[in-house]
């Protein structure tokens, strides 16, 4: 059976297209330079790393988080945090905390949530060699990290209520 020299010019310009467009998008996540955040409105945290949030309801944090997301984060995790599928969608990083109907055990699990928020900030996600989060320590201050959790804060899926 012949194969007209047409229909395996198309296929070969339709396979040609589909890997270039997957080529550029596999970069467009890859290799970018993250953008510095002023954070002189601030507090200023120090050097050593706090494992909990000190910004939380913050309004002058949340604008500089607010800021800071799109500028490095919205890329990967979306605009407004809501993930198109590339990275994890940070809306619901707490929403196990949000079922909780203890307030004591609703505060541990937000400190936890703190916690390995700041952990994967600063130093990144890689599994078997590949990097899906870049570590962000020493490139952003820690102002700028918590000022980015004050703003996701503001986007959870599952707010926390007042637990009783």
């Amino acid at each position: 059976m012949k194969i007209s020299s047409n229909f395996q010019q198309r296929s070969t310009l339709i396979l040609a297209t589909f890997m270039l467009s997957l080529s550029s998008a596999v970069w467009a996540h890859g290799n970018v330079t993250p953008q510095s955040v002023d954070t002189s409105t601030l507090p200023v945290l120090g050097t050593v790393w706090k494992s909990q949030n000190p910004y939380t309801g913050n309004e002058a944090a949340i604008k500089v988080g607010t800021s800071a997301f799109n500028q490095n984060c919205a890329r990967c995790h979306g605009l407004e945090a809501i993930s198109g599928g590339i990275a994890p969608d940070l809306r619901r990083l707490d929403n196990e905390c949000a079922t909780l109907k203890d307030a004591k055990k609703q505060t541990m699990c937000a400190r936890e949530i703190d916690d390995f928020f700041i952990g994967k900030f600063r130093k990144g996600v890689s599994r078997n060699g590949a990097v899906y989060m870049p570590p962000f320590e020493g490139i952003l201050n820690q102002e700028a990290a918590w000022s980015i959790k004050s703003y996701l804060e503001t986007r959870r899926e599952k707010p926390l209520a007042a637990a009783k």
